[in-house]
């Protein structure tokens, strides 16, 4: 007889698939592995509201026997379905919950889990899927580990070329910018707004001129019941002669510009800084200047949150 995922599991599981589609290609998958020692402690699980996590197990789970303690009213009912234990949180966690999940396998092993919120360092992120090995020599355990081994080289090559590429004096402005020391800089503010999203958050745009040079700060207060702000993604680019000066701009060159923020995600009910640095040669093209450039700021789930246009006034002489 063939076996059919419940209904309510399918579309979990279709869920995580797509959440893994929309960030990037790049899902957070960790490993942990279990031994059997005495002394060894409930691995931790990182969880945040309204996102599914998945255990994959190496081995069918036990449905009767999964339990975890206190979870009415906190998260959905745990699924144990085959191989994987799917976890929903109805909402975010404080910093100090902790919930005891007691994985039990068909074979009747007990694994022991500690579920809590996600912390600020940054192996404390979210866990989209978190693979369990029991035996840290077998093939899968090795090809994963091997695979995260690759993974972790990736990210440390990318951020030693981020750093030499970002060690400008564009950069070290806009880091001074994010800290609100303005009067450490020759930046005039020139022009102000206030816009509120359609995802809870309210944006205080300040623009302002400086010598060969032009800067934005974006001070975000995110009033998101339980989501964080993060930034997706600047662009900078060149408007046409004639064009509607509407966002997205579509068909602009992009420019080079420096950007630093004071950290990277904003939590509830808390507000950060976003600060862009742009220098005159960025209004140049091959047909001589442009006199207006467009700086669009995306969030983290793909929509534009809001744009600016600069004028190239604003770069003095």
């Amino acid at each position: 007889m063939r076996n059919f995922l419940p209904l309510r599991s399918t579309l979990l599981l279709t869920l995580l698939a797509s959440m893994a589609v929309a960030k990037d290609q790049d899902p957070r998958v960790r490993n942990i592995h279990i031994r059997d020692t005495p002394k060894d402690e409930a691995e931790q699980v990182y969880v945040t509201g309204r996102v599914v996590t998945v255990l994959r197990l190496q081995q069918p789970c036990d449905p009767a026997r999964t339990k975890m303690l206190g979870w009415e009213g906190r998260f959905e009912p745990i699924e144990c379905v085959g191989n994987w234990v799917l976890l929903e949180p109805l909402q975010n966690l404080e910093p100090e919950d902790r919930f005891l999940l007691l994985v039990t396998l068909a074979d009747g092993k007990e694994l022991p889990f500690t579920v809590t919120s996600i912390g600020k360092k940054e192996w404390e992120r979210p866990d989209q899927q978190v693979n369990v090995f029991l035996e840290p020599e077998s093939r899968d355990a090795l090809q994963a580990e091997l695979k995260a081994t690759r993974q972790r080289e990736e990210e440390l090559m990318e951020s030693v070329y981020r750093h030499f590429r970002e060690d400008t004096a564009d950069h070290a402005l806009a880091k001074i910018l994010t800290t609100g020391a303005i009067q450490q800089t020759s930046f005039v503010e020139r022009r102000k707004r206030i816009v509120k999203t359609d995802d809870g958050a309210e944006l205080v745009v300040r623009i302002f001129a400086g010598k060969q040079k032009a800067a934005v700060v974006l001070t975000v207060t995110n009033r998101h019941p339980s989501k964080s702000w993060s930034l997706a993604e600047a662009r900078l680019l060149t408007t046409r002669p004639g064009e509607d000066l509407r966002a997205p701009f579509l068909f602009g060159e992009a420019k080079p510009f420096a950007l630093r923020t004071d950290r990277d995600e904003i939590a509830p009910g808390q507000s950060g800084t976003v600060a862009v640095v742009v220098d005159r040669s960025a209004f140049r093209t091959d047909d001589g200047f442009v006199n207006t450039l467009a700086l669009e700021f995306y969030r983290q789930d793909g929509f534009l949150d809001t744009y600016v246009l600069l004028d190239r006034r604003l770069v003095r002489e």
